[in-house]
């Protein structure tokens, strides 16, 4: 009888507690130009349609993905160990919503950071779509020790980049998708259809430059001048200022932990390409053009657990780089929502601990005729 019991319990604890698990597709992403195709132009910026599908998401979960243009080698996915600077190599960007387009963030429906996604929101079958701009066949990368890689789409495969947002690696959401590099005869392409496939090559070739030029590159959405770089990336502009004594600053009130940190510099090469970076790596953000001025302006995401104290944010891309020493204000904690998270936890195992007596219970009563009835037949 007692065997009776423990296959009853088991069986109505089976069919309460563990639903079947429901079936998914892999992650897949389309890639497509103006033109429907998955193709940059090697000289001038493109902006491509990026449709996902299949991914994993997470109601109310903290994150996403995040979307990058750039190139891969080997076992590069960040779940598999792989780092970026290393194994990975995309188009730096500004976190900020407002940012160049060039790194977009795709939030998980509900998230606590779903205010910042630039990419929208993922939908509850992991479906989404956004845009990504391409600035030109050649950009710089940066390590997570600010070294410099000029990365040249012709000569390695780049494409469009998706792992897991805000530090969470999640590799159902990792994906690889190639471009070619072609001439597209238009220097201001805009959305398009979606075309093209997702695949994930397991070898490209290690040796990437770190000294070459950029050779030609658009200038970004929103910049002061437009039109190809020659050689060395800067843009010729009539009545440019010649550049003088360079200087970097912040807006020292915004330096807070988490916070968007405005800068400024002058004193630059016209036309020249630059990128700014937090400490040894922490943040970064850009490529930013100079204008004619000698000036560029631009907004870096200080990191949510970047330590109270002080900070140096650098210019790269030029010869002789500015920096500037700056306090940061660390972020201040939320006892509140700690505490919610708390009772919410409580609440959770007082509501399964009361749902674990009532199944009981019915288990039970269920079983208490056939204990009577065997106890009598027994008797007898």
């Amino acid at each position: 009888m007692t065997r009776l019991l423990a296959a009853l319990v088991l069986a109505v604890t089976g069919l309460v507690l563990v639903p079947a698990a429901p079936a998914s597709a892999a992650a897949r992403v389309t890639v497509a130009n103006p033109d429907g195709d998955a193709v940059v132009d090697p000289t001038y910026a493109t902006t491509l349609t990026v449709r996902g599908t299949g991914f994993q998401t997470v109601k109310g979960g903290h994150g996403g993905v995040y979307v990058f243009f750039g190139a891969v080698k080997g076992t590069w996915q960040p779940s598999r160990g792989g780092a970026t600077g290393q194994d990975y190599w995309y188009v730096p960007d500004s976190e900020a919503r407002d940012n160049q387009g060039f790194q977009r963030y795709v939030a998980f429906p509900g998230s606590d950071t779903a205010g910042s996604a630039n990419g929208g929101v993922m939908s509850a079958n992991g479906s989404w779509s956004t845009s990504v701009v391409v600035p030109g066949a050649t950009f710089r990368a940066y390590d997570r020790s600010s070294s410099v890689r000029t990365v040249d789409c012709r000569e390695l495969t780049c494409g469009v980049i998706t792992i897991g947002a805000h530090g969470v690696k999640n590799g159902r959401n990792e994906t690889f998708t190639p471009v070619r590099v072609a001439s597209l005869r238009q220097a201001t392409p805009t959305a398009a259809p979606t075309a093209g496939s997702t695949t994930d090559p397991a070898t490209l070739p290690a040796a990437v430059p770190t000294s070459a030029p950029l050779p030609t590159v658009a200038a970004a959405p929103g910049s002061p001048t437009g039109g190809a770089a020659p050689a060395g990336g800067e843009v010729p502009v009539a009545g440019q200022a010649a550049p003088g004594v360079a200087t970097l600053e912040v807006d020292r009130a915004s330096a807070v932990a988490g916070n968007v940190l405005a800068f400024t510099a002058t004193g630059l090469p016209a036309g020249r390409q630059v990128t700014v970076v937090l400490d040894d790596g922490a943040a970064g953000a850009g490529p930013f053009l100079v204008g004619a001025d000698g000036g560029t302006a631009g907004v870096l995401t200080l990191p949510e657990d970047a330590a109270a104290g002080t900070h140096e944010l650098r210019v790269h891309g030029v010869d002789d780089p500015p920096s500037v020493s700056f306090a940061v204000v660390g972020a201040e904690p939320a006892p509140a929502a700690a505490a919610s998270g708390d009772r919410s936890e409580r609440a959770g195992l007082l509501f399964a601990g009361a749902a674990g007596l009532v199944l009981l219970v019915a288990v039970g009563r269920a079983a208490y005729p056939l204990l009577r009835a065997w106890r009598v037949r027994r008797a007898a």
